[in-house]
């Protein structure tokens, strides 16, 4: 199965009031591994950067002025996704961007989900954990997932751990292939997850009848120091004495 983990950052929030997508980072997993196929651009938006957005991004006009319009890259992209399953965090806003600068090209150029279909990881793991935040940090820090190189956002470097993030969530395959030689702690979060999920399950040791009555006089010993109470004690005898 072929997958297009995405991600944009954009000339500010509302695609409705002429703001633009100025990046664009792809990278691809193909039955849930990643591979070197990437597409990634940065775009000339023609426009003024809202304070707000190049604070997040770091990206200003007049860094942007000799990248590429949308419409000089859009054959590519939409090539590199078409019939792929589109990983996107909070994919409304994605799209909504994506598509207001495909509606800009004509209306001959369709909408994004005319090419691929689209997976939002916003709403899975808002399913998943309920009433918690579920930004992509904060996903990074609960599947231990390190994004402390993460200083501004960048839809390339967003992408990468994003696809760490979707593959913890969904419980399969690390991104990478897991060398023999690859010791724990260099591993990231999803690695963890998959190979934990990969190995037998505990075995369950009983107490043998020795080790049973030491337990108990142990516990009568405490009883006896608390004057006659020791709730352990009393959940074991409730257990022992079964039905009336």
């Amino acid at each position: 199965m072929r997958q297009i983990i995405l991600d944009t950052e954009t000339t500010g929030l509302a695609p409705e009031e002429g703001h633009r997508v100025i990046e664009i980072g792809c990278i691809e997993l193909k039955n849930r591994r990643l591979t070197e196929h990437r597409f990634h651009h940065y775009l000339n938006p023609e426009r003024e950067i809202d304070a707000g957005a190049a604070e997040v991004h770091g990206l200003t006009l007049d860094k942007l002025r000799e990248a590429p319009r949308f419409g000089d890259i859009v054959v590519e992209f939409l090539e590199f996704v078409r019939g792929a399953e589109i990983i996107i965090h909070n994919a409304p806003f994605d799209v909504g961007f994506l598509d207001a600068e495909l509606a800009r090209l004509g209306a001959a150029w369709g909408r994004l989900e005319d090419y691929c279909r689209i997976f939002d990881t916003l709403k899975l793991a808002r399913e998943l954990h309920p009433g918690q935040r579920n930004s992509l940090d904060a996903l990074c820090k609960r599947y231990e997932i390190d994004n402390n190189h993460r200083t501004l956002h960048g839809a390339l470097l967003d992408a990468e751990l994003l696809a760490d993030v979707f593959l913890a969530m969904t419980g399969g395959q690390g991104a990478l292939s897991l060398d023999a030689g690859l010791v724990e702690e260099q591993m990231t979060g999803a690695e963890r997850i998959a190979v934990a999920r990969q190995l037998p399950p505990l075995r369950v040791v009983h107490p043998l009848p020795d080790e049973l009555a030491a337990h108990r006089a142990r516990l009568t010993a405490i009883a006896k120091r608390s004057g006659g109470k020791c709730l352990w004690l009393e959940q074991e005898d409730a257990a022992g004495a079964g039905p009336a």
